[in-house]
């Protein structure tokens, strides 16, 4: 479960705030919870940037919880439209550091989406697919090792809400490959972005 909510401040002064909690198979619990926002500035309709912060709450069965936090600089382009669709890329460089160990992850993030209306000219329903590859660029102290770290992969639907919201749902695999740990999730996805 996603909740976001973005818009503009003032002018070209654009922001966005989300939580993201993350339920694991037990369904009961929590395996993860992120709080991140970010301000930017939109240089046109196709391009903004942003600088953001992001609090990471990892739950333990020992006791107490792991915290993460990232600082993050974010790019949105949205590269043209194919075949009756929008292609977008959205790249985004992190700083991560840890409080079950020192030094600071320098990560890199690629994401490309597509998305396309399911009737011509219409905007109800969009058929939704993106692939979000993820690239460690050093080692830490609290395990984070330099390399290729995780693929996403959603296929769904985006489907308008009231004024210019949407909702994302859908499935979502992520591979995560850290060394010796390698594993596949199955998500059920869902998105709600609150936009003004």
């Amino acid at each position: 479960m996603n909740l976001t909510a973005m818009g503009a401040v003032t002018g070209d002064l654009i922001y966005f705030t989300e939580v993201q909690p993350r339920i694991g198979n037990g369904v009961s619990r929590i395996d993860q919870t992120i709080l991140r926002g970010a301000v930017g500035w939109k240089f046109s309709r196709s391009l903004s940037v942003y600088q953001g912060y992001a609090h990471v709450v990892l739950p333990t069965q020992a006791g107490r919880d792991v915290n993460e936090e990232r600082s993050f600089q974010q790019v949105n382009w949205t590269i043209g439209k194919p075949w009756q669709g929008e292609l977008s890329s959205r790249t985004r460089l992190e700083q991560r550091w840890r409080s079950d160990g020192g030094g600071i992850g320098w990560r890199l993030r690629e994401m490309l989406r597509y998305e396309k209306p399911l009737k011509p000219a219409g905007e109800a329903i969009n058929a939704l697919a993106y692939a979000e590859g993820f690239a460690a660029l050093n080692n830490t102290g609290w395990g984070q090792k330099a390399g290729f770290d995780q693929l996403r992969s959603f296929v769904g639907a985006e489907i308008k809400l009231m004024g210019k919201s949407t909702t994302e749902i859908g499935y979502l695999n992520q591979y995560i490959d850290q060394g010796s740990a390698k594993r596949m999730n199955h998500v059920a996805s869902i998105t709600l972005f609150f936009r003004h």
